[in-house]
């Protein structure tokens, strides 16, 4: 079954150097893959990052995956949005929120203002099913994290039910680490044990019967990684292969980017 463009997307994290993700955008837009997705990481910038993407592209989609609410105030986002005059026509923001004294009341509150000062859908980091329902029925949609083609079935059938009664819909998206070669896999299995060694997603992992290098798809060759996207591609609205490298390398980004590529037009 071939891959759809629309229905994928490539992650990289917040900390790259500027000069690397204006050069690694335009492969992105290129190779017609929906959006790049920017993760925040403890130590980066986001919105920074997303604005370097957008100065060296033109159609490409710029979202967020996931900006802390419980940390950064959503005013402060609108602010540093309009300072980097990211293009709201393409650009998606990703909340989240895991700190009291309520996760739920801080993302809700925060997808009601950067919706209306901003005028771009907002869509929230949901891990519990608390907050997958609030995502459904309250934004745009939901982006999802670490989990196997079989748990991603399950978030959507969930989300259906979520909506059911309200007559509308919302997306469903899932960053998928993804890598190519021994030394890339090994960074990924350190990753996935970064998150299992953080007890609500440990919880999650538990309650869903997997260990997080099962949610990876690590791969020897661009065949089998667009093998392995399949299960996902199939009932996810967008698939983030979020790229994992052996040293951040532009070169090993594009080896990613055009792997995924090539089952987007196949």
């Amino acid at each position: 079954m071939s891959h759809e463009p629309a229905r994928l997307g490539y992650g990289v994290t917040g900390d790259l150097d500027p000069d690397l993700v204006r050069r690694l955008a335009p492969a992105v837009e290129r190779a017609g893959l929906r959006t790049l997705w920017v993760n925040q990481p403890a130590r980066g910038d986001a919105l920074a990052t997303m604005a370097a993407a957008a100065e060296a592209t033109g159609t490409l989609r710029i979202a967020s995956g996931v900006l802390p609410v419980d940390h950064v105030p959503p005013a402060e986002i609108v602010r540093r949005v309009r300072e980097l005059e990211l293009p709201v026509d393409r650009v998606v923001l990703g909340v989240g929120a895991s700190t009291g004294p309520s996760p739920l009341a801080t993302v809700r509150e925060a997808v009601r203002t950067l919706t209306d000062e901003l005028g771009v859908p907002v869509v929230v980091g949901a891990l519990g099913p608390r907050m997958r329902r609030l995502a459904a029925r309250e934004s745009a949609g939901m982006v999802l994290n670490w989990l196997t083609p079989s748990a991603a079935r399950g978030a959507v059938a969930d989300k259906h039910r979520d909506v059911a009664d309200l007559g509308r819909d919302a997306t469903v998206a899932l960053y998928v680490r993804g890598a190519l070669g021994e030394r890339a896999h090994a960074v990924a299995r350190r990753e996935a044990d970064r998150y299992a060694g953080i007890a609500s997603y440990a919880a999650n992992f538990a309650r869903l019967g997997f260990a997080a290098p099962e949610a990876a798809v690590l791969a020897e060759t661009a065949e089998e990684l667009r093998a392995r996207l399949t299960p996902y591609t199939e009932v996810l609205d967008e698939t983030v292969v979020r790229g994992v490298t052996a040293t951040g390398a532009l070169d090993e980004h594009r080896a990613l980017v055009d792997a995924v590529a090539d089952g987007a037009s196949s």
